[in-house]
């Protein structure tokens, strides 16, 4: 019995590395580029479509979790005082796909800048899970947090 129970683990491992493609790591770090790309371009659209429908998360700036309906709050809260992501820097720190989920995790050196340039830079720690969905990849839970004193 205890052999069967084994055999059966083993296939169901290798079932699950045959569904994760060798590129899909490289996927969705792409996509985890385009996601700064957008903030930066102000394009909440484009932003938007990253994200599956049933996304939930909770983002640094938020006191609770938050939905799909909310996730751009962020970014509209500084482009309504009038800044704009002036520069970031993503750190990629580790991806684990597992059939169709990937996580991601990295830092980001960001500075938003005021309509004058003056801007005070700060890192992040993201967490980002993507679920596959018709082949393509989108955010379905995620979460960030302030770096610590040394920017870990």
């Amino acid at each position: 019995m205890t052999g069967i129970v084994r055999c059966t683990s083993i296939l169901i491992l290798l079932a699950s590395a045959l569904f994760a493609a060798p590129g899909d790591a490289e996927k969705v770090w792409t996509l985890e580029k385009a996601y700064w790309e957008y903030v930066q371009a102000n394009d909440l659209a484009r932003y938007r479509t990253l994200w599956h429908t049933d996304f939930l998360g909770w983002p640094l700036v938020s006191p609770e979790p938050v939905r799909k309906d909310r996730i751009t709050d962020w970014i509209t809260a500084h482009s309504g005082k009038g800044e704009t992501l002036k520069s970031y820097d993503l750190e990629r720190l580790t991806t684990q796909v597992t059939g169709n989920v990937a996580t991601v995790t990295y830092r980001v050196r960001l500075t938003w800048a005021d309509k004058h340039g003056a801007g005070q830079p700060a890192t992040l720690r993201i967490i980002h899970t993507w679920l596959r969905n018709g082949g393509g990849w989108q955010i379905i839970s995620g979460m960030s947090a302030p770096s610590n004193a040394e920017g870990h």
